[in-house]
């Protein structure tokens, strides 16, 4: 097949309410690397009230926003998307999660009074308020990718995995999931979620290329992606680990 035949369709999820950190930059990421390599992206935005429209998506995104947005998010999830998206999950479906998104794609966040805010439990994670906020860039030693992954980390919840999900890293810097065990982000067939801003896409390149594949393979097969000349987008991701050694 014609690589100019090929097409992504990417659902971002609550746009206007969580994207608070920049997030938008990982979509605009996935968008030019797909575009670079002649690849027609669609994207399609769903808000609140809104149902998520099943015509072939292939990508699903889900930004952080600010913790008082997570009970509006929760009751609009559950009543107009959370049936859709667990089906899409089960089909494998490709799932990016940040901050609040990947809080919501697990099982509940428990707040400071005791409420749990429940989630989709596309992510066998739950997520506890904690008494600190823990904040400042992260680098992590991935499981997937044989490689860093680096970001701004900026949340007081603490993320804990349960038996299905496997996480996504080692934290080397920062304070990651909890804070506690050293673990950053999780993945679940193909959910993955995890804390880093900044916007995480952008600064990982080799990230957003493992998940335009695997987005791509479920639709088409296996299929290589074309060479992109990434020099000044590896550059500027060891400059970001570096500063982030000497700031933390």
């Amino acid at each position: 097949m014609e690589k100019t035949n090929l097409q992504l369709n990417i659902t971002w999820l609550y746009p206007k309410e969580m994207s608070t950190y920049g997030d938008r930059g990982n979509i605009l990421t996935l968008k030019k690397r797909a575009e670079w390599r002649g690849i027609k992206v669609n994207i399609d935005e769903i808000g609140l009230k809104e149902s998520v429209r099943s015509d072939g998506n292939d990508l699903y995104f889900f930004g952080g926003g600010q913790d008082q947005a997570q009970d509006i998010i929760a009751k609009d999830l559950s009543e107009h998307k959370k049936k859709f998206l667990v089906e899409e999950s089960d089909k494998e479906k490709v799932f990016l999660g940040i901050c609040g998104g990947y809080q919501l794609f697990g099982h509940y966040y428990k707040d400071n009074r005791g409420n749990e805010i429940p989630g989709i439990g596309i992510l066998d994670v739950f997520t506890v308020a904690g008494k600190e906020r823990m904040m400042g860039n992260i680098v992590v030693e991935s499981e997937i990718l044989k490689d860093k992954l680096v970001g701004f980390e900026n949340h007081s919840g603490k993320t804990y995995l349960g038996k299905k999900a496997n996480k996504l890293g080692t934290v080397l810097v920062g304070s990651g999931n909890n804070g506690e065990d050293r673990t950053e982000g999780a993945m679940e067939n193909n959910v993955y979620g995890c804390y880093l801003h900044g916007p995480l896409l952008p600064k990982n390149p080799l990230f957003a290329d493992f998940l335009l594949k695997a987005a791509l393979k479920k639709r088409y097969g296996d299929l290589e992606l074309d060479f992109i000349n990434d020099t000044l987008e590896h550059t500027s991701h060891e400059k970001a680990i570096e500063r982030a050694y000497k700031t933390r």
